[in-house]
């Protein structure tokens, strides 16, 4: 097992470039656990992709230098979570953190019952974000007011719950409990969604439990827990570094010759007639990977209008080196079948 030194410890940075999968652990914040990670692979540039609670576990992609780019992508996908819904009290976090201020029976749970609310809470909503959340105003954290004891006006969200599953369970906690899967939209709050399903119930409920399973097609089967990567060596630690070009693998490439590349990576747009990005490029493309071809190296995201191809996130040329003398050493696995990456020649 790999010797941790103190967190205390001077250490020396180097460039990384890479999405590491991490399986938040329980009572850590996501900004607690991308500083370790961070400090762990020695990287001189980190960010996280959509806050966890300390309250739940699962999948937290952690981007690491070029991957930093393309993180507001996963920011904006939909997300998948498991929890537990204790039911007949109401606490002040709306989770099993907070105290308790009003318990009441619960009444009995019956298909048709869960039915009815598995329809009342699917599809499009608004959702009023609870007060304990990072979320601010005037330029203050809403749990900063809530702490405090101070509750302010928080504008309604528009979300989608695009799937909706409600089952039966039991805990020592509640006399009655509900396992809830939802895949949802960014920007959902699950302790919210949760309360309001104890409500609409007419008992009250919390979150017992709370783990993301899936964002933006990464999986919580795939992520590492921060034990595990300590125990790692750095080079085995790098090795389980997912390529930045992940973060946007569902896009369809743009393969450029070595005069192209080196004019899209300065900036320049570059003019295709119909069909000259490839079969699966349209006319009007959103978004699209790109990449050089001699050799193969990932050089940001562009989109494409009237067959112009218009640059948007791109590498630097020291990160596109970086990149490429990295790939001689580590094998990152793909996320997304190979179709929809990367180019193979």
């Amino acid at each position: 097992m790999t010797q941790s030194a103190s967190p205390r410890q001077k250490i020396q940075r180097r460039p990384v470039h890479g999405v590491l999968l991490l399986d938040k652990p329980l009572g850590l914040s996501s900004n607690q656990a991308l500083q370790r990670a961070k400090w762990l692979l020695r990287a001189d540039k980190a960010g996280h992709t959509g806050t966890l609670d300390p309250l739940a576990t699962g999948v937290l992609p952690l981007c690491f230098g070029a991957a930093t780019k393309f993180s507001q992508i996963q920011l904006d996908a939909d997300k998948t979570y498991e929890a537990l819904l204790l039911l007949g009290q109401k606490t002040t976090t709306a989770d099993a953190e907070g105290e308790v201020i009003q318990t009441r029976e619960v009444p009995a749970l019956s298909a048709e019952l869960l039915a009815r609310l598995t329809r009342q809470f699917s599809g499009p909503q608004t959702q009023v974000p609870p007060m304990y959340s990072a979320l601010k105003k005037d330029g203050k954290a809403l749990y900063e007011y809530a702490r405090a004891g101070q509750e302010v006006e928080r504008a309604p969200r528009h979300i989608v719950v695009h799937a909706l599953e409600l089952a039966l369970a039991e805990d020592p906690r509640a006399p009655a409990a509900l396992k809830i899967t939802v895949r949802c939209s960014k920007g959902t709050y699950i302790r919210t969604l949760g309360e309001d399903i104890g409500e609409a119930i007419g008992c009250g409920a919390h979150l017992g439990m709370l783990r993301r399973i899936e964002t933006g097609g990464y999986l919580a089967s795939q992520s590492l827990s921060l034990s595990a990567l300590e125990a790692m060596s750095e080079p085995e630690r790098d090795a389980c570094l997912l390529a930045p070009q992940s973060l946007v693998a569902s896009a369809p490439s743009v393969s450029l010759d070595a005069d192209n590349a080196g004019r899209f990576l300065s900036g320049l747009r570059r003019r295709g007639s119909a069909g000259h990005w490839g079969a699966n490029v349209g006319e009007n493309q959103a978004l699209v990977q790109v990449y050089g071809s001699d050799p193969v190296a990932f050089l940001g995201t562009a989109h494409v209008t009237a067959n112009e191809l218009i640059p948007e996130r791109l590498l630097s040329p020291i990160e596109v080196q970086d990149m490429l003398r990295a790939s001689q050493a580590i094998a990152c696995r793909p996320v997304i079948p190979i179709e929809q990456g990367a180019p193979t020649s």
